[in-house]
């Protein structure tokens, strides 16, 4: 997450209006926080989204937190994913002026729809949104 923050903006904007200790703390707080939530057996909820690393939620319990956030992989797609309603399947996730961040993946609409059966679940709740001032 760190390393991220930082091509975000996040360090920067800390940096400028506070200081680096605040950052380091927000750092710190975040690798503790959890990855994923399961809401009343039907919602499934995570900061990002969903990956197509995810064969199970036994693996989201097995990320052991504290925790930095890799560049790839399970953990930093679930914390950066993001759907597109105008692809199908899986694309790449490219960094441009639309909030995207250039990492992990995109999702289509098909992709939710799967996993909503396979999982049972009605909804994926979203926390994050990458916005400029």
């Amino acid at each position: 997450m760190a390393s991220v923050s930082r091509i975000l903006g996040f360090y920067d904007e800390c940096k400028r209006r506070y200081n680096i200790k605040l950052w380091k703390f927000f750092i710190d707080c975040f690798n503790c926080l959890p990855v994923a939530a399961i809401v009343g057996e039907r919602i499934f909820c995570a900061s990002g989204g969903i990956s197509p690393d995810l064969q199970s939620m036994e693996q989201i319990k097995r990320i052991l937190r504290p925790t930095d956030v890799p560049d790839q992989g399970l953990l930093c797609d679930l914390i950066f994913s993001k759907p597109d309603k105008d692809i199908m399947g899986w694309g790449e996730h490219n960094g441009d002026d639309n909030g995207n961040t250039g990492i992990s993946f995109t999702f289509g609409a098909e992709v939710v729809s799967k996993f909503l059966h396979k999982y049972d679940f009605d909804l994926i709740c979203r926390g994050s949104e990458v916005v400029e001032d």
